[in-house]
């Protein structure tokens, strides 16, 4: 496993969140990998260990997942403040540059980040996200959220997630399933398998006519640089539709589906990796 230092940094509201850091060139803009809803750090581990040392990579874990500090308010569990934390660390690593891969609710992030100071934006991956969310796929992670399970092994975890996830997932084997086992949860002191995160990031999906935010000029504002997007073929939460329409707003955008993958692509498979080295490819060339 590619080795990494842990780091922490310091949210507006007093809690300490953490970040993965492995090493890399120093002349390159580092990578900032930002994970979906009920994911953390451990999700960047396979394509960290293909960038690094060539690359810096930050992998982070929002408030409430993993080795990040839980939230006393529930209802701070919302892009807007997951936006003003990633802006804290930027500002605490001095990242006057980077690189942004985003998946799901990472990608929604990345594009705001994008709004609020796009210029700092090398370029960008947003792993199956897009403006728009189909509804199916959002009422199907609505469903799972914050349900409070825990389980005797590992085996059961696993059995567990792809009795969830198994449509996304359709090739995978049981080996799969425990290492997806092993980034999503983790061993208690007592000795039970239960989600790396904090239930309560459920509690603000569960508040009727949140306020959806317009996307677009979000997406808009990462202007002209280099874009992938990263689409699962079985993906329920980004259409093709989306995609299709984000390609004809961005001319920079490239477009990668996974075949037999749902939301989201692991960032592990061929056609995702190959994506991936291509963009870096655009970014050095773009200086």
């Amino acid at each position: 496993m590619t080795a990494w230092t842990d780091g922490y940094w310091w949210s507006k509201d007093g809690i300490r969140l953490h970040y993965r850091d492995y090493a890399g060139d120093a002349a390159k803009p580092p990578i900032l990998c930002i994970p979906g809803l009920t994911r953390n750090a451990r999700d960047f581990e396979g394509l960290a260990a293909v960038l690094s040392p060539e690359w810096r990579v930050i992998c982070v874990s929002l408030r409430g997942r993993a080795d990040s500090g839980y939230a006393r308010d529930p209802m701070s569990y919302v892009p807007l403040v997951y936006l003003q934390d990633l802006e804290a660390l930027i500002e605490t690593l001095g990242l006057e540059r980077f690189v942004a891969v985003g998946t799901s609710l990472g990608g929604i992030l990345t594009m705001l980040l994008a709004a609020t100071g796009g210029g700092r934006i090398a370029g960008a991956v947003l792993n199956d996200i897009g403006p728009v969310l189909d509804p199916v796929g959002m009422a199907r992670i609505k469903g799972y959220v914050g349900k409070n399970n825990s389980f005797p092994t590992w085996l059961h975890a696993a059995r567990a997630i792809a009795e969830t996830n198994g449509a996304a997932f359709p090739r995978f084997q049981i080996g799969d399933w425990v290492a997806m086992a092993k980034r999503l949860c983790r061993l208690t002191p007592a000795g039970r398998i239960v989600f790396d995160y904090d239930m309560s990031i459920a509690e603000p999906m569960r508040v009727p006519n949140e306020g959806a935010l317009d996307m677009w000029p979000a997406f808009a504002a990462l202007g002209s640089v280099p874009l992938l997007l990263v689409r699962g073929a079985l993906s329920d939460l980004l259409s093709e539709e989306t995609a299709g329409d984000m390609a004809a707003r961005a001319p920079s955008l490239e477009v990668v589906t996974v075949p037999e993958v749902g939301h989201a692509p692991t960032l592990d498979e061929d056609e995702a990796r190959a994506g991936i080295l291509r963009l870096l490819g655009r970014v050095l060339a773009a200086g």
